[in-house]
């Protein structure tokens, strides 16, 4: 029986998308630059036909490459353009919420479910779900897991590996690992949980979390913030730390940023005069109505100014104002690619490096690539600012990449030698695998081709991602 008639009979044909209309979608990365042809597209709906499908692919030989909503920046959810046979394994079937249990503040969903979908459940039953970016309508949380997934609020509630207590994982021969505990405290042995979160489906299947919930933000203020410069945007961060209100969203962005989304963005209004250079996007927030979340952050704010790091504060009035303000910070990498190509980075370094990261890399882009325009955004409250090096006009995504291959490569550089990291929270997938022989510790890199020869010996997950 040929392969892909054994899975059609063991999955069922509606699980089992063969023609080339219905593989295309799952054949290209969602920026448009990898692309690789899967022989099928396996869509389980339960975990037993996950483990069933792996099963029968352990068996014919087959690669596997596992994908949620395919909203990787990395090319991680792909097949390889010259790998081996593989199909593509679709977790979106897999999209039921199994359980909310609000006094417990943990929820357990499917892998399958988005980001956003799980956010809803958390809402209804009177909690929050923290993790929060701009895909979250289309990424799932299996995906969100396998990448370790960050956000814009990363600086209270941490990274998606933060937010997980267990969960269900399909190994690489089938089996299943059923580690879906909810209890905060489990001092028995290895967390194996982690082995899985960050590891872009290289040593199995996610197929089903056990998360963590808070309590609902009743109270959100939200302040658009003109600052000298990231050095003063630093110590503005630390007087919003020190509020006395929850401070959960803080964002570095330059005006440049703001101005492309202006252009090419639909209904967002400009929200200030763009006179400075640098801009934070503050957020305070608290689960209690009583809490002067205005008056602590207007304090904050006040204090910036007199202090001379900020120079001019929009403080949202409306909802209105301030979904407007979110959807410029939001909307904004899908309105980059409409300006003109970019080649993106996903760094971190320590918060208190920021401004010399920003420094260092805007001296390698004068020396090296003057013609190229930088975009900087991000988390600043955590680290993380995502640096791109757009294209003058009339050059392709191909023609400018090829001008500057090294460039990702050379700002990861620079990252790691302020302590940082080449990859922050968009994982690794295949354009950082050169960046992960050259800057990942080669012990590390050991233990890591360690742990995948134990649980995948024949190297059938996900290859060609993660690991060089």
């Amino acid at each position: 029986m040929a392969p892909l008639d054994a899975l059609r009979d063991t999955l069922g044909p509606a699980a089992v998308l063969r023609e080339e209309a219905e593989i295309a979608p799952y054949a290209v990365d969602w920026r448009g630059v990898y692309r690789g042809a899967p022989l099928a597209v396996l869509r389980p709906g339960t975990t037993a036909e996950v483990s069933a499908a792996l099963r029968l692919c352990a068996r014919l030989g087959l690669a596997v490459v596992p994908a949620g909503g395919r909203t990787s920046l990395c090319g991680a959810a792909v097949p390889l353009a010259e790998g081996p046979p593989s199909v593509v394994l679709s977790l979106e079937r897999l999209n039921r919420l199994r359980e909310v249990d609000a006094l417990d503040n943990s929820l357990i969903a499917e892998a399958g479910c988005t980001v956003e979908a799980v956010q809803q459940a958390a809402e209804a039953a009177g909690r929050l779900f923290p993790l929060h970016f701009g895909a979250q309508g289309s990424a799932m949380i299996g995906g969100a897991l396998s990448t370790n997934a960050g956000g814009i609020r990363t600086l209270r509630y941490g990274n998606a590996r933060d937010l997980v207590l267990g969960l269900e994982v399909v190994l690489p021969d089938g089996r299943v690992l059923d580690d879906l505990r909810r209890v905060r405290k489990d001092n028995s042995g290895y967390a194996l949980r982690h082995l899985f979160i960050g590891a872009e489906g290289t040593l199995g299947v996610i197929t089903a979390a056990s998360l963590k919930l808070f309590p609902r933000l009743v109270l959100r203020e939200t302040a658009l913030v003109a600052v000298r410069s990231p050095r003063a945007a630093l110590a503005l961060l630390a007087r919003c730390q020190e509020c006395g209100a929850e401070l959960v969203a803080f964002e570095l962005i330059h005006r440049l940023c703001i101005e492309i989304a202006l252009r090419h963005g639909a209904g967002l209004r400009q929200p200030m005069p763009l006179a400075a250079e640098w801009y934070c996007l503050v957020e305070c927030a608290s689960p209690h109505a009583a809490i002067p979340v205005r008056a602590a952050l207007e304090g904050a704010l006040m204090a910036g100014i007199e202090a001379g790091e900020a120079e001019e504060v929009v403080l949202c009035e409306t909802e209105a104002q301030r979904r407007n303000l979110w959807a410029i910070r939001e909307d904004f990498p899908e309105c980059a690619r409409r300006e003109a190509p970019g080649l993106p980075t996903d760094t971190s370094v320590p918060v208190s490096r920021i401004p010399d990261f920003l420094e260092r890399v805007a001296g390698l882009i004068a020396r090296a690539y003057p013609e190229g325009r930088m975009v900087a955004l991000g988390h600043m409250g955590d680290g993380n600012i995502h640096l791109s090096l757009q294209a003058p006009p009339g050059l392709s995504h191909a023609q400018w990449a090829a001008r500057a291959p090294r460039f990702e490569e050379e700002v990861g550089e620079i990252a790691v030698e302020l302590g940082g990291s080449f990859s922050a929270e968009h994982g690794i997938g295949q354009s950082k695998r050169a960046a992960m022989a050259a800057l990942k510790p080669a012990v590390a890199l050991d233990v890591m081709r360690a742990i995948k020869a134990v649980l995948d010996p024949e190297g059938r997950m996900n290859p060609g991602k993660l690991l060089p």
